[in-house]
């Protein structure tokens, strides 16, 4: 039974990913398992963030041993942002990684429209190419997804080891029992979804200070996208 760690930024088709490994035989989803310990670790104000804080495990270690406890048969959906210095991480040792990965100008122009003035950390580009160098795995696009979903499923499924199933491709609409307690704000589109969206037209152009924020997380974007598979 696998064993898989995804790891992305947000507003980087990982809650799609998240409901098409879900929809699998073999394997149970823990949605962003950390976000909690990472509120309280920074005290960062994000939506929602009382009733996150309120229903989630706030003590990094304790995730790290409930992860530990899992056993076999599971995806863990991760926000590379969320691993703070110091937030423990030998259990992912025993985890396939995956890696997703979406163009920066997409991931800030849908960040912006839920919330505000977001900074590099936020959109989580640097600290995931540092997660794919501590673990690496493969990597895969959104927009590679999106275009040809079984095509890239299939391969990503080869990749790490583990046979395809056909309803990867299609899940229920609406709310599903393994969403974060987060899902009412950041999780509309999706819930009104039944598989992927269609192919993503032209990048948004930006300017000002999502501009300035696009040059900054290109490098790292740059990196990882020279790992694509």
């Amino acid at each position: 039974m696998p064993k898989i760690a995804m790891w992305s930024g947000p507003r980087n088709l990982s809650t799609a990913m998240m409901y098409s490994f879900g929809n699998r035989s073999d394997l149970c989803v823990w949605d962003e398992p950390f976000y909690a310990a990472y509120l309280a670790a920074t005290g960062i104000n994000h939506p929602m963030r009382d009733t996150v804080l309120a229903k989630g495990t706030t003590n990094p270690i304790d995730v790290a041993d409930q992860i530990r406890a899992t056993g076999d048969g599971v995806f863990l959906k991760l926000m590379s942002f969320h691993m703070v210095d110091g937030f423990p991480l030998d259990w992912a040792e025993e985890f396939t990684h995956i890696h997703l990965l979406r163009h920066p100008a997409r991931v800030i122009a849908s960040y912006t429209a839920k919330r505000e003035n977001p900074k590099l950390d936020d959109i989580g580009f640097n600290r995931q190419l540092e997660i794919c160098h501590q673990f690496p795995g493969p990597v895969i696009s959104s927009h590679s997804i999106r275009a040809t979903p079984r095509q890239s499923l299939q391969k990503l499924c080869a990749k790490i080891g583990i046979g395809w199933e056909e309803a990867m491709l299609a899940w229920p609409k609406g709310p599903k029992p393994y969403d974060g307690v987060w899902a009412p704000h950041w999780y509309d589109a999706v819930h009104r979804s039944t598989g992927f969206a269609e192919p993503e037209g032209a990048l948004p152009t930006l300017t000002g200070d999502q501009k300035l924020l696009l040059d900054a997380a290109m490098p790292a974007y740059r990196e990882l996208e020279a790992l694509l598979i």
